[in-house]
């Protein structure tokens, strides 16, 4: 396995240092590909083909951006092209709210791209090139052709392992994400963000999203299966997002913890703030059914139908529990997007 950190930026960095620093960053970026670049000899034919596909995406974030504090304001992550004209796809938090945004493929080049869309029920982003970029089309495989306990390739600009299919399993994220099913791997791979999953043909068959601490029993990846997106590709790529009714927002952040469901985090001018939550309150119930983890608590908000519905909590907050009923909105509503996608 070839690895080659890079150091965070820091999000502080004055506006006039950008052009300097992206310089350096490019000197080091063109020689963490030159390195992976020698590494594909070493690889089967089929991965060879599939590891040429991969790109490193850059993208930098308003710092006044609703996602700037908690994901930072200049990002890196992986990505894939799925198409012979620079369509590349990603984990969406990479790019999300960003107005800048390039890619650097195997030889080094840098390019600009621009988003074309954001998809925040499965978590996947697209982007892509203004000008041609050096990446094969990778394949879509199926996630559903692989058995827990199957060897795949977890792979980023820099990074290739073998890793265990160790669970699939649904996930559910503090952010208000649910997915039916996602893959957990391990070992973990560090560039995780936006990093392809493959199988032993090279067919694509997830998008790396986060570093787990429980991937079935070890340390791992969760993987978004590539399976969710042919369904939205042609909305995301017509209108930017999925035409399907939107999931209802709340604007809360909720952890688990031995003392329930506490929120950490409240969504500035969201719905939460708006009837009074707080970090520290505890969420008892959605409606009458009590809940004690995330993914019985995001069933049991969209049971209440999508964005637009009232959603009635009950909720532990400073020394008494509260009956409130939000109103759940959009979450595209209240990010700062660019209105193209």
């Amino acid at each position: 396995m070839i690895t080659l950190r890079i150091a965070p930026e820091a999000h502080s960095r004055p506006a006039g240092d950008r052009l300097a620093h992206f310089a350096a960053l490019s000197v080091i970026l063109l020689a963490f590909f030159l390195i992976f670049a020698g590494s594909r000899t070493a690889q089967a034919d089929p991965l060879r083909d599939a590891l040429d596909g991969l790109v490193m995406v850059i993208a930098d974030v308003p710092n006044d951006a609703r996602t700037s504090d908690s994901l930072g304001a200049k990002r890196r992550g992986a990505g894939v092209a799925i198409d012979d004209d620079g369509l590349v796809v990603t984990i969406g938090y990479v790019i999300l709210e960003a107005d800048q945004v390039r890619v650097m493929d195997r030889t080094g080049k840098v390019t600009p791209a621009e988003i074309v869309s954001y998809d925040h029920d499965t978590g996947f982003g697209l982007i892509r090139a203004l000008t041609p970029i050096t990446a094969t089309a990778v394949k879509f495989g199926h996630l559903a052709d692989h058995e827990v306990g199957a060897v795949l390739y977890a792979a980023a600009p820099g990074e290739i392992a073998a890793v265990e299919l160790m669970e699939k399993r649904p996930f559910a994220g503090g952010w208000e994400y649910l997915l039916e099913e996602a893959a957990f791997t391990s070992p973990p791979i560090r560039n995780f963000g936006g990093a392809a999953l493959l199988d032993e043909t090279g067919r694509l068959v997830g998008i790396g999203s986060l570093i787990v601490p429980d991937a079935g029993r070890r340390p791992g990846n969760m993987f978004v299966p590539i399976e969710l997106l042919p369904p939205i590709l042609g909305d995301m790529l017509a209108f930017g997002r999925s035409t399907a009714a939107a999931p209802p927002w709340l604007g809360l952040y909720p952890d688990e913890s031995r003392r329930g469901l506490v929120v950490s985090r409240v969504a500035r001018e969201g719905p939460a703030d708006s009837v009074g939550i707080r970090p520290g309150d505890r969420i008892l119930a959605v409606g009458d059914n009590p809940v004690t983890d995330l993914e019985n608590l995001w069933r049991q908000v969209r049971a209440y139908g999508p964005a637009g519905s009232k959603v009635p909590l009950r909720v532990f907050s400073r020394g008494a529990e509260r009956e409130i009923t939000l109103t759940s909105r959009d979450r595209r509503g209240w990010l700062k997007l660019d209105r193209s996608y």
